[in-house]
């Protein structure tokens, strides 16, 4: 196509390149997600089928762009994981930022009748987000430690503030009995008030989720005499894990590999 002599507009556009050989980051996180959750009476303090929907988003965005490498997602927020060597919209920021927030959110609202068949929208469910660079995978490793640590502490309150609540006690009163609590404090309440063991709670509450390829076995044919025929694929897969200690790394060691 012919150049105008209106294209000069172009120049006013911001360089926005991500710096090279740096790890991307995108985090993405609900909006005004407490009225919408409140409005969409979502079960407290987990809800079951809200976290596995944004599950189910995250597993669709890392069929769609293969450049992100892992997932990390808790409550109404995920983070994305894209290679320092990825060239994806050519490191533009503005690009990845908007692409990532807009499909997220057309992918919840999209599955949402897949996770609440008997519940409608009531509002328009929207996120907003970050892309932030880290040039080492040792820093890469500590985001996603303090993302997990965050849950933890985030997911011991309000356990504990929502079970006050419903046992009786109001919002101000719940306030008031968790303020300068520790987590053996969160933990003794829960048991001794409730007889809940907090370590035996669903680990997807507790720990978040992971979202990566791994390999996995499947059938993919039967044989003349009706036997499988199986092969190993590279699969989306969902799981709840420590990533804060290395066991998890070492069992996965190229998910997060740095380019020699």
């Amino acid at each position: 196509m012919a150049n105008s002599k209106y294209e000069y507009v172009k120049k006013f556009e911001a360089d926005d390149k991500l710096p090279p050989y740096n790890w991307i980051v995108v985090r993405i996180d609900g909006c005004h997600f407490h009225r919408f959750t409140a409005d969409q009476e979502f079960e407290k303090p987990n809800d079951q089928n809200a976290l596995d929907l944004m599950n189910s988003c995250a597993v669709s965005m890392m069929d769609q762009f293969p450049d992100i490498v892992f997932a990390y997602g808790v409550s109404d927020e995920y983070s994305f994981i894209l290679k320092e060597t990825t060239q994806f919209y050519q490191r533009r920021s503005s690009k990845i930022l908007s692409l990532f927030v807009s499909y997220f959110s057309a992918l919840y609202i999209f599955k949402w009748k897949d996770f609440f068949p008997h519940k409608a929208l009531e509002l328009p469910p929207f996120f907003d987000g970050r892309v932030v660079c880290y040039p080492k995978l040792r820093i890469v490793r500590d985001y996603l430690t303090w993302r997990q640590v965050d849950c933890h502490i985030n997911n011991q309150y309000n356990t504990c503030f929502w079970m006050l609540v419903k046992s009786g006690k109001s919002v101000k009163e719940a306030q008031e009995l968790l303020k300068g609590t520790q987590t053996k404090d969160k933990n003794e309440l829960l048991f001794q008030q409730f007889g809940i063991n907090y370590a035996k709670l669903p680990a997807i509450f507790r720990k978040g989720s992971c979202v990566y390829k791994d390999k996995v076995e499947e059938t993919v044919k039967l044989d003349d005499t009706g036997n499988p025929i199986k092969r190993v694929r590279m699969k989306v897969t969902v799981g709840h894990f420590d990533i804060i200690g290395p066991k998890f790394w070492s069992e996965h060691p190229n998910i997060l590999e740095e380019e020699s």
